[in-house]
């Protein structure tokens, strides 16, 4: 599927042959390195994934974000390595589509802008685990741990949505544009729910206030930064 997705796209550069031109944007080593890495690392732990999907579907029906996975230490491992499997695809995708593309990143090579944005992705999420650490309280903390912890549930499901839609609209040769906006909207849904379900499970601890400000010291702030950063810099 990512070989289809990274061979949909095409450069119009006049006079330079179409396979001179595409091939380095949009199939670069890095690219395509990650991509037989993830392939060989899905194939490892796809049992476990099916094993956990109808548990993170179920998640997405009930507060408490399903008692049965949380209280699973197994369960929750293969969450989490699931979850840092999926950042694979998510930044091909995000390069692919040019999901994140502030000017700064326009006059790079290919690899060189895989690496830039490898690098924003994981600054955003040290942002987001400090911003976690700092403001974790001391006493009763089990409703703010678990309010993290459901984000990855929705993260995988997320990434499992969007590489199904791509995959779907490069076999029907959908534009690049096309693409993208499915992606923003899918993207944009999950992160309402997730928001909403986060809500949820922090005012089973906290006041209205309270939760509000965790939520946007948590959610809110760090995506803001990463939107302002694409549009200004």
């Amino acid at each position: 599927m990512f070989e289809e997705a990274f061979r949909t796209g095409k450069m119009l550069l006049g006079s330079a042959p179409e396979e001179t031109a595409t091939l380095p944007d949009m199939m670069p080593v890095g690219a395509m390195v990650l991509a037989v890495v993830f392939i060989f690392l899905s194939i490892t732990l796809l049992r476990r994934f099916l094993d956990i999907l109808p548990l993170l579907v179920d998640s997405l029906f009930r507060a408490r974000s399903g008692h049965s996975l949380e209280n699973s230490v197994r369960y929750t491992q293969d969450r989490s390595m699931i979850s840092l499997l999926m950042l694979i695809p998510t930044l091909l995708v995000v390069f692919r589509y040019r999901l994140y593309n502030p000017s700064f990143l326009h006059i790079m090579d290919p690899d060189i802008r895989l690496a830039g944005v490898a690098g924003v992705l994981v600054a955003f999420a040290l942002i987001r685990y400090l911003i976690y650490i700092l403001l974790k309280p001391r006493r009763r903390a089990d409703n703010y741990i678990l309010a993290r912890r459901v984000g990855k549930t929705y993260y995988i499901l997320l990434v499992l949505l969007v590489l199904i839609t791509v995959g779907l609209l490069s076999l029907i040769k959908a534009t690049d544009l096309t693409i993208s906006i499915f992606i923003y909207v899918e993207t944009a849904i999950v992160y309402l729910f997730l928001l909403f379900r986060k809500v949820q499970i922090l005012s089973g601890s906290c006041n209205p206030l309270r939760t509000f400000s965790y939520l946007c010291a948590l959610e809110l702030i760090p995506t803001a930064i990463l939107v302002v950063s694409a549009l200004v810099l």
